[in-house]
């Protein structure tokens, strides 16, 4: 996922038209090998230049190698470019900062990125897969927008909208501000959209008089009906804005992932610390025997972003200054079970990285993640992380850019 530091547009989905892309995207088009049934997928920014499109790279493996912008890729119409993939398909969302965007949908039919449709929309702020949908949710930030967010159900195998809605996120925070969900979650036959309570308005939009609590509205899944919110005043919101803080483990049990960076006017006012907290499974309560105070462990740092590897362990993000909208350049390994907290040794010092991605890949070994690595003079690559031994060794190189997001498209059985 694109770095979002600046991108606050808000948009809508009300109509979705399918048109095809005229220009040829591939510029130096793969021959076509049907008994291909995977590809790593790897979004590039191309380096010295700025409000330019990602292109999509492919790769075999993220170990080793070498992969470049020149004369290859798949480019991307409109700057700001986000990712996920569902179903045996990966769509690319643009987010259109006041304008219309678009998603573009690919498979792997022909063994290469096989574009399906290009479907123009307007931007929404929290998207997610569900069932065999992308469940997205357009949520106005500012007053003027109105009490409702608009919620879309889009089918992936019709590649068409098959349900909408609204939820009145005024009367659910309840307390003269609004819910602002940072991401959504499928969780059994529910969805969980924890949310920001801001303000939305008095140029302060994402400013609020309760820093110090955590919400998690709860709907039923597909009709998307409010069951309930459900609170906590251990830590600040979960999650940050357009970043994913809710996992769910192989039993069934719920972590959520606080940074601890409500503001005010500005000003950090949270006196909570960056920290996890659970949600058993199948209840629908923050289970107030367990925290794990993540400041604490690491002397001072906090989360950022995480990335589950499977098996009660996560690869986190850290960050040593507070910072709203701040990409973690030191990552850690915990085991949210135990509690146990180690740092990651073989990534480059944190004063040399640009940027990392936030949109990454696990092969959910237990051990294993791959996370986008930028520095400062221009070089990237992929590193691969060993949760076991809390190490990371540079993997795949990328040349010709930074990279953005990372993901992997199998085809559909």
């Amino acid at each position: 996922m694109r770095k979002y530091n600046q991108y606050f547009s808000a948009l809508s989905l009300a109509a979705i038209l399918f048109a095809s892309c005229d220009k040829d995207d591939n510029n130096n088009p793969e021959p076509v090998d049907p008994t291909v049934e995977s590809k790593y997928i790897v979004a590039v920014t191309p380096a010295a230049l700025t409000n330019v499109a990602d292109y999509l790279l492919t790769a075999d493996n993220l170990d080793a190698g070498t992969i470049s912008t020149t004369g290859n890729g798949v480019e991307q119409d409109g700057t700001y470019r986000y990712y996920v993939t569902h179903n045996g398909k990966f769509f690319s969302m643009l987010y259109g900062q006041g304008n219309p965007g678009a998603v573009t949908a690919y498979d792997l039919a022909t063994g290469k990125l096989n574009k399906l449709t290009n479907f123009q929309t307007e931007t929404v702020q929290a998207f997610a897969p569900a069932d065999k949908d992308i469940l997205m949710f357009k949520i106005p930030r500012s007053q003027t927008g109105g009490n409702n967010a608009l919620w879309y159900r889009v089918s992936t195998e019709k590649l068409e909208i098959v349900g909408e809605g609204q939820t009145d996120i005024v009367s659910m925070a309840s307390n003269g501000e609004r819910a602002h969900f940072t991401w959504l979650k499928q969780v059994g036959n529910k969805v969980y959209a924890p949310y920001m309570s801001i303000k939305g308005c008095c140029s302060d939009n994402f400013g609020t008089a309760y820093p110090d609590s955590a919400w998690i509205a709860v709907f039923s899944y597909p009709s998307m009906t409010l069951e309930k919110v459900i609170k906590d005043n251990r830590t600040s919101f979960i999650g940050r804005y357009f970043t994913d803080g809710l996992e769910v483990v192989e039993n069934g049990d719920v972590y959520a992932f606080s940074s601890g960076v409500a503001t005010n006017v500005g000003v950090y006012t949270s006196t909570k610390h960056s920290a996890i907290t659970r949600l058993k499974s199948g209840i629908t309560e923050f289970d107030q025997t367990y925290l794990f105070d993540i400041e604490t462990a690491s002397g001072g740092w906090y989360l950022t972003n995480k990335l589950y590897v499977g098996n009660n362990t996560f690869i986190l993000s850290m960050a040593k200054d507070k910072g709203a909208y701040a990409i973690g350049n030191r990552f850690a390994i915990v085991n949210v079970v135990d509690k146990t907290f180690k740092w990651v040794e073989g990534t480059p010092d944190p004063k040399d990285i640009a940027d990392v991605t936030t949109t990454n890949f696990a092969p959910m070994d237990n051990k294993t993640g791959y996370i986008g690595i930028s520095l400062n003079d221009g070089k990237s690559a992929v590193y691969k992380f060993d949760a076991s031994t809390a190490t990371a060794v540079k993997g795949l190189n990328v040349e010709g850019g930074g990279i953005t997001a990372i993901q992997k498209l199998s085809k559909s059985k």
